[in-house]
């Protein structure tokens, strides 16, 4: 039996909630007999289980809240009916009932034209708990085991999620998504080859004396004299991603899933669907980085390759050997850590202390260093990414675009040029939000991904997020989420663009906007 779960925000009005969960039978899963097996060593982080249940109010409730004029008692019934009916049918455009703002249709039908209360965290402070997490370690080669996260594996009849994260974090980035969708959904997150705990278990290279003190040892793994035969062709490159990716969900999964990836996940989240539209269900952009790799492509420019002698292997050349130390001592520092953090997130109030712990863990690893020169002068991949775009809508790869307006690095032009690309998927645009937005408003991201899943799963009975049902995807909309977090509400406003969209009408309306603003300074 399954646990379909719906979430409601807290309500102000209401002590006396009954929870009620919600069953549905599941048939069982059977793995594709295809994909190999490979070994595998887990480590359980979070024992507790739960999730939150559907909302059944007693009628004595209903008829006080009724009596106080807070609520028409007829409204919340009939909110209830088509909370049960839509739960049941896979759709989380249902009513709930949410702290100071009485019932509100989250399917914003009549007065709540604006405004979708949407469901916050689990939060544990009040005894809820997330889907229990487990922490592995696949082998995937000799000497490179590639470190995981998983959750929500027992939900069988549920579709298969894999998080791919950016450049200098891992799979601890997606805590928010595993502890969330792992109710829901079978969620994985990977650390890539080169970062995370996927750095190597020993030092590629042979040791060198070569001027090196004990305390430089420590830390100079890949500085050394001769490469190891198991590293010999070793380079942390976004072929090699898409090769761990692909090997990943062939041996680890065993089946097509949605791919999801932030930043650097999300330009390797669609490279690896290029060439593998196979594997992949759909895939998911957040705030993807549009380039990536500095030294020409050897398959795609042979001649201009053979111009630069080093392309990220091992040992290290010693002119850039000296030229990472100085780098990597600015970088690694915990102050620079914090300053770069400040910048990705729109919202100085998120907490990151667990990202920045993680992060510094990283730094400290005596790989890491000669990992990051391996990344930094990798070659490109062979297609671009506007190239890696035009194959995904070739194959027909369903695509949803989910970008943080206030990005310093990914601006905003860059995701609305993704969707002149590719019209037909949809994007939303989230403000206030930086680089990171599943970690930074992980309840909208959450509940959009959730949204457009479900929406893909039932080939479009369900509505896109923010969408009624039947209502063109062609238009553009915005809308006001409101969550609780820390016991406080919260508000972010999310634009949807439809198939209709066009960059220069979007320019001409900031323009008018900002004109605006200026004639009422003046």
């Amino acid at each position: 039996m399954e646990i379909l779960s719906f979430y409601y925000a807290p309500c102000s009005y209401v002590e006396n909630l009954r929870k009620e969960s919600v069953l549905k039978s599941s048939n069982s899963h059977q793995p594709n007999p295809n994909f190999r097996k490979h070994r595998l060593w887990c480590t359980k982080i979070d024992s507790r289980c739960g999730s939150l249940k559907l909302c059944n109010l007693d009628q004595s409730v209903l008829k006080k809240l009724s009596r106080s004029g807070s609520l028409r008692l007829r409204n919340i019934r009939q909110g209830l009916k088509n909370v049960e009916s839509k739960v049941l049918s896979g759709s989380y455009n249902g009513y709930v009932i949410g702290g100071e703002m009485d019932a509100r249709d989250i399917s914003e039908r009549g007065e709540s034209a604006n405004k979708v209360v949407i469901p916050d965290l689990p939060d544990e402070s009040n005894g809820e708990s997330g889907a229990p997490v487990s922490s592995c370690f696949w082998e995937w080669k000799p000497k490179l085991n590639v470190h995981y996260e998983k959750a929500g594996c027992g939900n069988l009849s549920s579709p298969p999620v894999l998080f791919l994260p950016g450049f200098g974090v891992g799979s601890f980035h997606y805590e928010k998504q595993l502890k969330d969708l792992g109710r829901d959904f079978r969620v994985w997150a990977i650390d890539f080859l080169g970062q995370g705990k996927s750095l190597p278990l020993e030092d590629p290279t042979t040791c060198s004396n070569e001027g090196d003190t004990p305390e430089r040892k420590d830390y100079a793994w890949g500085f050394g004299g001769e490469t190891k035969p198991w590293a010999s062709d070793l380079v942390y490159s976004i072929d090699l991603w898409q090769d761990q990716v692909r090997y990943f969900i062939e041996q680890v999964i065993g089946e097509p899933v949605y791919v999801v990836g932030n930043s650097l996940g999300g330009f390797v989240a669609l490279y690896f669907a290029a060439g593998n539209p196979h594997l992949v269900k759909g895939v998911t952009l957040l705030n993807a980085t549009p380039f990536w790799g500095f030294l020409p492509n050897p398959i795609r420019s042979p001649r201009l390759a053979k111009l630069f002698p080093w392309a990220g292997t091992f040992p290290l050349p010693t002119s850039v050997r000296k030229l990472t130390e100085f780098i990597w001592q600015k970088i690694s520092d915990p102050g620079s850590i914090a300053e770069i953090l400040k910048q990705v997130y729109a919202d100085h109030s998120t907490k990151v202390d667990k990202v920045f712990s993680h992060i510094l863990e990283t730094a400290r690893h005596p790989a890491a260093a000669a990992s990051f020169a391996s990344i930094m002068f990798a070659p490109r991949g062979q297609l671009s990414f506007r190239e890696a775009l035009t194959r995904c809508q070739m194959n027909n790869v369903p695509m949803c675009l989910l970008y943080g307006k206030e990005d310093p690095w990914v601006k905003p032009v860059w995701g609305l040029q993704v969707k002149r690309q590719v019209p037909e998927a949809p994007y939303y645009e989230i403000s206030p939000a930086g680089h990171c937005p599943h970690d930074e408003v992980p309840e909208v991201v959450n509940y959009l991904l959730r949204g457009w899943i479900r929406n893909i799963e039932t080939q479009g009975s369900v509505a896109l997020p923010l969408l009624e049902d039947g209502e063109s995807i062609q238009n553009s909309i915005a809308r006001e989420l409101e969550f609780v977090r820390d016991g406080s509400r919260k508000a972010v406003r999310v634009h949807f663009f439809g198939s209709r969209f066009s960059v220069w009408n979007r320019i001409r309306s900031y323009m008018s906007s900002h004109s605006g603003k200026s004639d009422i300074k003046s």
